[in-house]
Order: structure tokens, then sequence, then C-alpha cells
């Protein structure tokens, strides 16, 4: 029952604080912090127990939800993030009139988000998965300028396109499995095999996952979304509602793929592509929040390498899924900490390009430390840099896979150009958040007057809340870098289980071969820095985008092949659509059917119906009553056939009645009826009626012999059949 009111209960409190909240926002905004809060205890409640619910009918197939050690986790995880936004976003969203709204979607999204992480079959997944799309929807649309239109228009397309590719495969693997539950589709695999339709049926159901994630190609809402998101929204975008995508390709990768070499490697090669290239993107980016969201894209990639690397072991993969989990883990807090950083930065001066936003964050230590554990944590900056516990995890993962590889004989040289990519993809984190940090910390504004302006809000930039907000967001990332043995490593042993895996034994983070993947890293990112950034993406002492416009795949692939699909649906349709104004359908055919209809209306009053049809029909029936008499009687003139004895006399009684009728008949003609005397032969009438009643009764006595006859047979025919058996 928890389970089910941790679902729903945000949704119904957002909707009552929609209303509430109309004349009185104070009440809307204390009653969401409170849901947030409740949420939190919910789910730490449950932390060391596991439990499950079931609501059965609901949606045909029911709600299955189970709270378990790893979703326990994330659910809380989700709910300290919607905790901390909500604490920032009244500050935030103080001039919006649109304030109502926000809080509405942003409390459906929450109850939608932890019945994902709940959830205990691919089917309750999906119903939440969508509603949480949808409920999304207006954090993207939240300023409604021709940008965040478009931007939320793009969002729209990818959750729907992807959910619907998801659900069909959803059918396959109901169809080829008989279940969606996760515990039991492992063992169907296991009992089916791997064949080609669950193949397909899990790259479809991996569709929509991976979308909502931002798996390259399908990455390409996140760099539109998040500039012109509302910063609270943004940070959970990033950091919460990409990992829902996550949650989906665990599932698939551990309940369905487990072990599949070509599955495995598809996918590390598209976690490999989305990892640099998001990181690229970063690197070129000239928009604090735009940047942010690339990076995300990069940090999905690394997050896919884990999960692949994973599959690929199989049974054996715990130190891939426990980089995986911590690299989850850490990402979701460190970009909840930098997307209120960017949202500090946009509420109070409403922009987001390097060039103008250049040195507001000097003189504000608050800003400064926060956006500073940030990047340390994502650019795996050891001791503080909780990124660097993951991320280190990670790659001995990779470094496992290649040692399996030796010992089969098979070529390392693919995955070992892999890990060099890996290594200069964290490289490349740390140059383009080295380019932030300098940009908002370190440099002065290229305007004099701006730049004193800057250093006069050192004191009135955030309030209170808000101020606790930020802190509350960085106050984990150097804990969990410092102590990752104590604080990480039983959070992942806890959830283990959940992607099938054996809790690893004692992890040594700061081990040698951890520090100088580390400091490879960090010489990458700084070289990438000096010889990229600050000579080929910088003119004049200005950032320059220099990412070439046609680059971007939603204008120059997506829109067109969807413009297309559409050109050829209509190609198909546009006839369809004149065929009821076409001549036949307006006239030959009603003509034909009118014919038809009114030759059926005359047929009942035609002359074979009236006439020949009851006459051929009375001459059957009769021929048909009267065939046993014309049998028996057949039978009788043959078979049956008796010599009777027949009289040339009359029979006395007719013939002395007969007279004695003559006689009075002439009496009465005499006397009475002289003018009308009668003239029949009595006698001669008696006698005819008589031999008419003995034919009569011959007749019907040949009929009962004969059916004794018949029964004789029959019994005969019984009895014989009772002897033979």
């Amino acid at each position: 029952m928890l389970l089910l009111l941790l679902a729903f209960g945000p949704m119904l409190l957002g909707t009552a604080g929609y209303f509430f909240g109309r004349r009185n926002p104070g009440v809307r905004n204390v009653l969401a912090v409170l849901t947030c809060a409740a949420a939190l205890a919910g789910c730490l409640s449950m932390w060391n127990r596991e439990t499950a619910c079931v609501w059965e009918g609901f949606c045909g197939l029911g709600l299955h939800l189970r709270a378990d050690g790893f979703r326990s986790l994330y659910a809380g995880i989700a709910s300290f993030m919607w905790l901390v936004s909500c604490l920032f976003t009244p500050e935030y969203l103080r001039h919006d009139h649109r304030q109502g709204r926000y809080w509405f979607f942003n409390q459906l999204t929450l109850g939608a988000t932890l019945g994902v992480f709940f959830s205990d079959d691919l089917y309750t997944t999906l119903i939440f998965f969508e509603i949480m799309s949808l409920t999304s929807y207006p954090w993207v649309a939240q300023e409604e300028t021709p940008g965040a239109m478009r931007a939320a228009q793009t969002y729209l397309a990818v959750a729907v396109i992807g959910g619907l590719t998801t659900l069909m495969g959803l059918f396959l693997l109901w169809r080829e499995l008989g279940t969606l539950a996760f515990d039991e589709m492992r063992e169907a695999v296991r009992l089916h095999g791997l064949d080609g339709r669950i193949t397909v049926a899990s790259w479809l159901t991996l569709f929509g996952f991976a979308a909502k994630a931002g798996l390259f190609p399908l990455h390409i809402w996140l760099p539109k979304a998040h500039p012109v998101a509302p910063a609270p929204a943004s940070a959970l975008l990033s950091g919460m509602l990409t990992k829902s995508g996550v949650f989906g390709m665990v599932i698939v990768c551990t309940r369905l793929m487990a072990g599949s070499e070509t599955f495995g490697s598809a996918l590390l090669a598209l976690g490999a592509v989305t990892m640099l290239l998001g990181a690229v993107l970063a690197l070129f980016s000239i928009d604090l929040k735009r940047t942010l969201a690339c990076s995300s894209v990069s940090q999905i990639g690394f997050i896919t390498v884990g999960i692949a690397t994973m599959s690929l072991l199989g049974e054996h993969g715990s130190l891939a899924a426990t980089g995986t989990l911590e690299h989850m883990m850490n990402h979701s807090l460190i970009k909840l900490c930098l997307f209120l950083c960017a949202g500090v930065v946009f509420m109070n001066l409403h922009q987001l390009n390097l060039n103008r936003i250049r040195g507001f964050g000097r003189r504000k230590p608050l800003l400064h430390a926060c956006f500073l554990l940030g990047a340390l944590s994502i650019g795996c900056v050891p001791p503080i840099g909780s990124g660097f516990n993951s991320k280190s995890l990670l790659h001995e993962g990779i470094l496992e896979y290649i040692g399996v590889l030796a010992e089969r004989g098979a070529s390392v040289v693919p995955f070992k150009a892999l890990e060099y990519l890996f290594i200069f993809s964290g490289g490349l984190t740390v140059a383009y958040m080295t380019k932030l940090y300098i940009c908002l910390f370190w440099e002065k504004n290229a305007d004099a007057e701006v730049q004193a302006v800057y250093d006069g809000m050192a004191k009135t930039y955030i309030s209170l809340p808000s101020a606790a907000a930020l802190v509350l967001a960085a106050l984990p990332l150097p804990f969990l870098g410092l102590f990752g043995e104590a604080l990480m490593s039983p959070c992942a042993a806890r959830s283990m289980a959940f992607f099938g895996q054996h809790a690893h034994g004692p992890i040594a983070y700061f081990s040698a071969e951890n520090l100088i993947g580390a400091a490879e890293s960090i010489a990458v990112g700084a070289l990438v820095y000096l010889l990229v950034v600050r000579r080929l993406l910088m003119r004049d002492g200005a950032y320059v985008n220099r990412w070439p416009a046609w680059l971007d795949m939603e204008d120059r692939l997506y829109r067109p092949l969807l413009r297309g699909l559409v050109a050829v649906s209509a190609a198909i349709v546009r006839p369809i659509e004149h065929i009821p104004d076409s001549r036949p359908v307006r006239r030959w055919i009603p003509a034909a059917v009118t014919a038809v209809t009114r030759f059926a209306a005359d047929i009942p009053e035609s002359r074979p119906v009236r006439e020949w049809l009851p006459a051929a029909g009375t001459a059957v029936t009769r021929a048909l009553a009267e065939l046993p008499e014309r049998c028996v009687l057949a039978v009788r003139g043959t078979v049956l056939r008796a010599a009777r004895p027949h009289s040339s006399h009359a029979h006395p009684l007719v013939h002395h009645l007969g007279r004695a009728l003559n006689r009075l008949s002439a009496f009465l003609n005499r006397t009475v009826l002289k003018r009308h005397p009668l003239s029949r032969d009595y006698e001669a009438v008696l006698e005819e009626n008589r031999v008419r009643a003995d034919a009569e009764s011959r007749r019907v006595e040949g009929t009962v012999s004969f059916g004794l006859l018949l029964l004789a047979v029959g019994l005969l025919a019984m009895c014989l059949y009772l002897i033979l058996r």
C-alpha cells in the first residue's frame, strides 16, 4: 500500500495544491516541499526491507510494484532531488505568472517517476514512463517562447515515438515469453533461449528507454530542452528523468540479453559514440545550460558503456555493474548541483551566453564553492571528485573484459581503442568544465561597467531558501568522493541483486592504477583546454561557437525524414480522401445498390413466388405425404397379395334396407312428393357406399399389417445383432 501511496500520492497532492494555491501560492509551495519530504521518508523507510504491491485489474494487466535495494535507493535520490529543486523554485519563478502550472506538473512527474523506479514488470514501467513523459512536457514549454515550443515539440515527438516503439517490443515479448515481470522474464529467456524474435523485441523495447536517456542517435532533445526549461526542471530532466531511461535499459540488458555478445557489442558502440559526441558538443557550446545538457549526453554514454560491459561479462560483471550504479548516482547529484548553479546565474542575468555571463561568479564564494564541487566531481578529480570513484570502476570493467577476450584468444584491438576513447572523453569533460569554471569565476567581463554590476550583486544574488538548496545539492559530493567505500559501496552491494550480479568485495578506489587513469584524463583535459579552447574556440578574447550548423541531426535528418514520411503518407491518403466524392461512389454504386434492392423488393410480388412456388410446394408435400401409403399399397399388391372372395351379390342387410327405402320413396312419390318425386335407387346407393367402406377397411388393414411386418423385421435384426455380438 505504501508503494501505491508513493506513486499516486504526489499526483493527488499536486492536484490539490494546484487548486488551493490559486489564492495562496505559499500553501502550494509548502505542500510541494512536504510532499517531497514525505516521499523521501517513505523511500528511506524501505531501504532495509523488500516489499511488493499489486493493483489487480488496473488497465487490464494490473500494476506490479516492488521496493528493493536499488529501487528504494533511486526512488530516494529522486525524492531528494525533487525536495531540493522545490526549495529553489519559488525564487527562480518569482516573476513567472505560470507558477501554478509548473508546480502541478512537477508533482505529477514526481509520482510518475517514483512509479517507474518501483515498477516490477515492463507493463507497469511503460504506464508510468508515458505518464512521466507527458507531465514533463510542460516543463520544457514553460516559457512559451518560440524556442521553448520548438524544443518541447522535439521532446514530445521523441517521447511519443519512443513509447510506441517500446510498446511494440512489449507486444512481441509477451507473445514469445508470456510474461513481462522482471524476474519471470529472466527465467523465461533461459528456458526459451535467445533467438532472433526476442532480440528484435529487446531492441524495440530498448528504443524508447534509450530515447529518454539521451543515447545516440536519440539524444537530440537534450541539447534543445535544457537551455529553454527552468533550471530546477533542467536539473530533474538531466539528473533523474534520463535515469528512468537508464532503468529500462538495465532491465533489457539484465533480464533479456545478458551475455549476448552481439547485443552487448552494439550497445557498447552506441555508448562510446554518445560518450564522445556529447563531450565534443559540450566543448564547442558557448551556452551555459546547453554545455551542461551536452555533458549529460556524454555521461549517459559513460553509463551505457558500463551497462554494455556488464551485459558482455554476464554474471561476472559485478565490477562494471557497481561502476554503472555509482555513476548513475554521481551524475544525478552532480547535475542537480550544476544546474541549480546555472539557475542562480540565469535568474539574476536572464542570460546564458558565456560572453555575457562572464565574470558573474566573482566575489560570490557560496556559488563558487558549489560550482567547483560539481565541476571537480564530474571531471573526476580525486580525492573529492565523486565521479572519480565511479569512472574508475567503469574503466576497470573495460579492462576486465579485455582480459576475458585475451584469455579466449579473441582480438582486443577494438576494446583497447574503447579504453583510449574512454580516457580521452574524460579529458574532454575536464576541458569543458574548466572552460565554464574559468569563464564564470576567474575571467572578468569584457565590459567593466557590467563587471562592476556583477560584483555589486555579491550580497543580493540569492535568497536564503535558494542558498540552502544549493548547499544541500553540493554537500553530498565531497563525502561521496572521499568516503566511497563507506558510502557508495553499501549502496552498490544492496543493488547488485537487481543487476543480476553478486556483491563485489572491498574496492580500492584510490589505487595507483585508478589515480594514473585520472591523471591521464586530467592531462588530456588541460591540453585540450589550452590548445583547443583558448586558441580555436576563442577569438579576440571572446568565446566563439564554431560548431557547424549543418551538423544538427534534428534539422538535417529527423525533421526532413518525418516530413518525407508525412508527404508519402499524404500521397497515399489523398487519393483515398477523394474516393467519397468520386463518380463511382456518388453514382454507380448507389445505382447498383438501388437496382439490386428494387429487384429484391419485387421478388415477393412476382408470379413465381406467388403461384409457382406454392403450387410446387403443395405438390411435393402431397407426394411426400402420400408416399408411405402408396408404398404400402404397392407392397400389398405385389408381395402381400392375398386371394379374397368377391361376392357378386349385394349384402343381405344392404339389400333389405335398400328395398325398404325404395318402397318408402314410392309411397312418398304417390302421396306427398308428387311434384318433386324421388328418383334414386337406394339399394344401389347403399351398395356403392358399402363397397367403398370395404376398400378403405382393407387399405387400413394392409397398412397396419405392413407396419407390424417392419416391426418384426426390426426385432429380428436386433436379435441377430445381439446373438452375433
